[in-house]
């Protein structure tokens, strides 16, 4: 049904994406990384003298930093950026490039002025395919689940012991705030978003859930999926 950006391996977590997965009813159903190479675009006949802004998504402006700030240039986030190159194609925009890929280039007549000017050389998304129906079971799984917990001293240690004491490995824990998602919430209380490498029908993992349902006041499993190749 669709797929989304979750994390970059320079810039971080994408809050968005935690934020649509907590409020969608679809199932997480398989995970793929990809390397992102980002291209300036801007109008034939600009140069990048000329440029004095750049629009593009913000993680695209984060992982770009480095370049932008060297070159002086003012970074403007935009919804996307493969929309931002379309915005200066379309717009005209004079002294204004766009942070995207050189297929952007292509589809919307821009000239390419600098490439591969993301800080990080492995700028590596992972991207997570969202689907009604979830994945079958596999040996080589991975389940992303999201709870919540009393804000008490230990709560967390007692929810994430769970998986511990079963040997269960965590390759992600992330927390947004839980004041008005789906769960309710009040300022200041969070939810975490956990990766855990196991698929939800094996034994250990089915204990290690009973168990934390003890331990939250919320709990959601958002899929359980095949492994991405590293």
């Amino acid at each position: 049904a669709g797929i989304v950006p979750v994390e970059n391996s320079y810039a971080g977590s994408i809050n968005e994406t935690y934020d649509l997965l907590l409020a969608s009813p679809l199932h997480i159903v398989g995970e793929v990384t990809h390397r992102v190479d980002h291209c300036l675009l801007a109008l034939p006949g600009e140069t990048l003298g000329t440029v004095r802004r750049v629009l593009s998504h913000p993680q695209a402006l984060w992982q770009c930093e480095e370049f932008l700030r060297a070159h002086g240039l003012q970074p403007v986030p935009d919804y996307d950026t493969a929309g931002a190159a379309r915005r200066v194609a379309q717009e005209g925009l004079a002294h204004t490039a766009a942070i995207a890929g050189r297929r952007a280039a292509r589809l919307y007549g821009l000239e390419v002025l600098a490439e591969s000017i993301q800080t990080a050389a492995d700028n590596l998304t992972r991207f997570l395919f969202l689907s009604r129906v979830p994945a079958p079971a596999l040996e080589e799984a991975k389940t992303s689940i999201v709870f919540g917990t009393e804000n008490v001293p230990g709560a967390l240690y007692r929810a994430l012991g769970a998986f511990a004491r079963r040997g269960l490995n965590l390759s992600k824990l992330e927390s947004r705030p839980a004041q008005q998602r789906s769960s309710g919430g009040a300022p200041w209380e969070y939810l975490f978003y956990v990766d855990v490498e196991a698929h939800v029908e094996a034994p250990l993992m089915a204990e290690a859930l009973a168990e934390l349902r003890g331990a939250t006041t919320f709990l959601r499993v958002l899929g359980s999926y095949p492994r991405a190749r590293r």
